[in-house]
């Protein structure tokens, strides 16, 4: 039998591993750190905007996509059918950016000229904030009928949520009324 083995051989030459840039390297380090940085600043810009008002909605080309809406509800609007777990209601447009949401939220409902916006939300509950002058936040798409067909509701009444003044003790029976 013959025995295997290996063995080095003693006279071969080594190659010197070179001592300049690796241009494919440093090429692709750019390309990656490129790419993940276009990725943050698209990640960031869609999902600077929470929601759109609902001016925005209609005046820009949204029928059939998903969005977010925020709007004031207006209370006398409200139906719901507890059977079919259907709730329609009306939203008055709010302005994007506002020091006193509940002093929008007040004017929203009571201005006749604010730009209204049905909205139709099935399979749910009625919400008990859903109330007059409710902030809104929806999720849906809107209709070519002009409906707003919503899947998720979230309402923020800013009655409930007083701002204490830095004067005020919270054992002041004054608060909260």
């Amino acid at each position: 039998m013959t025995q295997l083995a290996w063995e080095k051989p003693e006279n071969v030459p080594v190659e010197a591993s070179p001592q300049g840039i690796q241009w494919k390297y440093v090429i692709g380090l750019i390309v990656l750190f490129v790419g993940i940085g276009y990725l943050i600043l698209q990640g960031t810009a869609s999902g600077a905007r929470y929601f759109i008002s609902v001016d925005e909605l209609l005046k820009g080309d949204y029928i059939g996509k998903t969005v977010r809406i925020s709007g004031a509800v207006i209370g006398e609007s409200i139906r719901y059918d507890p059977q079919n777990l259907i709730i329609d209601f009306t939203i008055a447009n709010i302005p994007s950016e506002t020091n006193d949401l509940a002093r929008t939220l007040h004017e929203a409902v009571r201005d006749p000229k604010a730009t209204r916006l049905a909205v139709h939300v099935r399979d749910q509950v009625k919400p008990d904030l859903l109330q007059n002058e409710a902030q809104a936040i929806l999720t849906g798409k809107l209709g070519e009928d002009g409906i707003f067909y919503a899947t998720e509701v979230l309402l923020k009444c800013p009655s409930r949520y007083h701002e204490i003044a830095p004067n005020q003790s919270i054992a002041d029976p004054s608060i909260g009324k």
